[in-house]
């Protein structure tokens, strides 16, 4: 072979064999990709289309809430709660093992009954029974009545039905005089006046399940549990004299008026029966 051919069958040759790798890259099938997902396919999300993947995702079931029982809201403190329920923040705590007050979370399930007590419930409201008795001087204020029949009348507040826990001598916490009347949907309970240090008394024999300003809107405020049944709260107190699981005699001084979270001094005082605010007027004794 003459030196003139020889580059001329090199550059033959190296046309063929790009030629022949071409050929084969062409027909080659594409390289397996691994899939490190435990032998799952993984589908990118946005090819999922919307309605598979709500179809998909379980419904939350709806929380079963039994009888002594109460699910947590947004925004409620077990402060809070324990009112709501008529009971003490402490014993709420230590029947569902909370050990920090401050970490309950919204949806979670609290016992606020006693674990072997009953569950709470309403108890059915029956007729009061009226004492047919003249009052002294029933006379004259059945002419006074007839004088004015004309003009409309709001009557007393009727007096609530007795049962097993009712029966409480109740006193009144303040001297002074009633300054904003019992509101379920505003107040709660009644607003009685006076200057910043009079004295504030229990109004019934209890235990202390409550001390201090947690809870937003009472300012120093004070929590008396009577029985199963009544508790008592007094707030807007300049001064607390009392401590929490302290007992207390009714007529006991346990702080002083004065206007924390308030707008002028005041006792905001409250009667709790199972937790839900009834008007003091139909318990306290007239004065």
């Amino acid at each position: 072979m003459t030196d003139a051919l020889r580059p001329l069958l090199r550059r033959t040759l190296m046309i063929g064999l790009a030629t022949l790798l071409v050929a084969c890259s062409a027909t080659r099938p594409p390289a397996p990709v691994e899939d490190r997902s435990a032998g799952r396919a993984v589908r990118p999300v946005a090819d999922v289309p919307k309605a598979a993947t709500a179809a998909s995702a379980p419904a939350s079931a709806p929380v079963e809430v039994k009888p002594g029982s109460y699910v947590v809201k947004p925004g409620d403190t077990l402060m809070r709660i324990a009112l709501e329920n008529g009971q003490g923040w402490r014993d709420i705590a230590r029947w569902n093992g909370i050990e920090n007050p401050n970490l309950i979370e919204v949806g979670q399930v609290l016992r606020v009954a006693p674990p072997d007590g009953p569950a709470v419930a309403a108890k059915p409201v029956t007729a009061p029974k009226l004492d047919a008795k003249p009052l002294p001087g029933a006379a004259s204020a059945a002419a006074s009545a007839a004088a004015s029949a004309s003009a409309p009348t709001t009557p007393p507040p009727a007096p609530l039905p007795k049962e097993a826990d009712d029966d409480i001598p109740w006193g009144w916490p303040a001297a002074g005089p009633v300054i904003s009347a019992f509101d379920e949907a505003r107040s709660k309970g009644l607003g009685i006046g006076g200057r910043a240090g009079d004295p504030v008394l229990a109004a019934a024999d209890g235990r202390v399940v409550y001390a201090g300003s947690g809870l937003r809107g009472y300012g120093n405020l004070v929590i008396v549990k009577h029985n199963a049944t009544y508790l008592t709260a007094y707030a807007h107190n300049q001064t607390l004299l009392v401590k929490e699981d302290q007992a207390v005699r009714k007529g006991q001084k346990i702080a002083e008026m004065g206007n924390t979270d308030a707008e002028r001094v005041q006792l905001h005082f409250e009667i709790r029966r199972q937790g839900k605010p009834i008007d003091p007027a139909r318990l306290l004794p007239s004065r």
